[in-house]
Formats: C-alpha cells, structure tokens, sequence
C-alpha cells in the first residue's frame, strides 16, 4: 500500500513549507513557500553562503545609503532563495512581502511590484511567483490591484471567514488559511491538550472555507497551511494545496494507512451557506468580533516583522 503521503498527493497538491532546498528535492512537492522566519532559518546555514553572499554584494553595490541598502539586500535575498526553489519544483513558489507593509496599500503594491521585476530579470515567469501578503483589509485590496496587472497573490496569516470571504470578492490566486495557530489559540482559551483531528477547530474553518469558495463558484485556491500534526492533514484531504513542513512530510511518507477524501465539490455542496458580500466596515466588524482572528493576525504580523528585522541584523552581519 502507498504511504500516507502518496496517497495524499492523489487528492492535493503538495507544498513544501520551507527554505532548505534539500528538504523541498527529498520530498517532490509540486510547489513552495517561504516566509521570513524560514530564510532566517536558511541563512544561518552554511550551505547558502555562496547565494547569501551574492545577494548582499549585488545590493551593496546598487544603494546609496544603509536603508536602501537593507531593503535591497532583503528582496534581492528572497528572490534569490525563490528563484533556486524553482529549479527544483516544477509549480510555483511563494514570496512574502513585509509583513511591515501590512496596512499599507500602496506600500504593498509597490513591493509586489519590485519582487516580480526581480524575479523577471532572473528569468523566471511571473506566473510561476505568488506574492504573499497579509490577510488584513489593505493586504485584500493591493491584491485586488496586483491580480488586474497579472500578479498572483497568496493570502497569508487568514484565520477567519471574513479574510476569506473578502479574498475570494478581490479574486486573488490563493489563500493560505492557518490550522495549527488557530488550533493553538482554542487549546490556550478552552484549557485543552488538545483535539481530535475531525473537532480541531482549524481543521473546521478551512473545511467551512472550501466548502463555501466550491458552492459559490469562487476560483480562488484553498492551500491549508500551518498544521501541527499530521491527523490535521489527513482530515483535510482534497483541500487545493496543502503546504507542509519537512518534519510533517517525513511523518507521512513513513505513515502507514489510508488516507480518504474529505474535502470535495461534490461534498460541498451538501453544506450550503449563503453568499454573502463584504465592504470594508462589515469586513473589520466580522474581523473585530471573531476575538481568535483578531489577536492572532496581529500576533502574526509581529512575529513575521520581527524575523524580518532578525533577517536585517544578520544581512548587516554579513556585509563586507
């Protein structure tokens, strides 16, 4: 009997939630992901000095001033890690823009804008770079800018119904809402070691998600992210995407069992709910009284902000 992860790829797409290129060759995803706390991770290996380097001295010799300097340093050192991934996957790879930017529209479009050009001038297909942006109301509406000039998004740190609902009106690319986090926020609050994969409340919410894009027609893909056990991911079999870290892919290619269909168009449709449309009032009052959302977003912008500045410190480290 195929392994658990081989079964698993017949219903969705694989993603590898990581920087380390050896990890994504081992485990054949068909795409990949970064974020700011993985290439903080990836730096500090000894294997990517060579392209670390490369990055930091290509941008020390196009700014004029150590702001300049980090900032350049910074995309060129994502797109850099993007543009190796993608020797490796044949799908395609995330790219995260500062989570600082993240009630910043025009900040965000702008950032958006530099990292295609930089992976464009690498040689790499704007179709094949999804630009991940924060789930809060400015991030929903640069991607709505971005996707009319070809530019795909991925939605990150989305944790609510209301993040999805108003991702899937800006017709972006894909949304990445988080599992393991919002499981993480019922256990602290509800004083439980933790759930039953079919009661994890985040399993619930991006089940609830699917089911509501698939009735309603929306084209907007749903890539499960953040799990923290592999029951998680089992339980969300058929979802799009499901991105998934090294540690978790092991588990599952060594896993035995069966791994069934649980998510599917057929089946969403046997769970109705209403079509429902959101301006950006409605949106922050769904967003303020869902309290797990609400402080977990803002918990996730800090802490994706705070290994931004890690990711500087040690850029500044390097620099010759």
């Amino acid at each position: 009997m195929p392994n658990l992860l081989d079964q698993l790829k017949e219903y969705s797409t694989v993603v590898a939630d990581t920087g380390d290129f050896s990890s994504i060759k081992e485990y054949h995803p068909q795409d990949a992901t970064t974020n700011p706390s993985l290439i903080v991770k990836a730096v500090a290996m000894d294997e990517y000095r060579d392209l670390v380097d490369k990055a930091i001295d290509d941008a020390q010799a196009g700014a004029p001033s150590t702001e300049a300097f980090l900032e350049l340093a910074m995309d060129k050192l994502f797109v850099a890690f993007g543009t190796e991934i993608l020797k490796i996957v044949p799908g395609r790879v995330s790219t995260e823009v500062d989570a600082r930017l993240s009630f910043n529209v025009q900040g965000s479009v702008d950032k958006a804008r530099t990292l295609i050009s930089l992976y464009e001038h690498a040689g790499v297909d704007r179709e094949r770079v999804l630009i991940k942006l924060s789930s809060t109301w400015e991030g929903v509406a640069a991607a709505r800018i971005l996707a009319k000039e070809g530019i795909r998004c991925n939605m990150t740190l989305l944790f609510s119904f209301a993040q999805a609902v108003a991702c899937a009106e800006a017709g972006v690319q894909l949304i990445s809402p988080f599992v393991g986090r919002i499981m993480d926020w019922y256990k602290a609050h509800e004083g439980r070691a933790g759930y039953p994969p079919h009661e994890d409340p985040g399993v619930h919410s991006v089940t609830r998600i699917y089911n509501y894009y698939k009735n309603h027609g929306y084209p907007t893909e749903v890539m499960g992210a953040s799990f923290r056990n592999a029951g998680e991911i089992i339980e969300l079999a058929g979802c799009d995407l499901l991105t998934i870290s090294p540690n978790l892919l092991q588990e599952l290619r060594e896993g035995e069992g069966t791994v069934e269909r649980k998510l599917s168009p057929e089946s969403a449709r046997e769970h109705g709910e209403d079509k429902i449309s959101l301006d950006e009032k409605t949106f922050r009052w769904m967003l303020n009284e869902d309290q797990m959302a609400t402080e977990k977003l803002a918990d996730g912008i800090r802490l994706f902000a705070a290994d931004a500045v890690k990711l500087e410190k040690l850029i500044l480290k390097k620099r010759k």
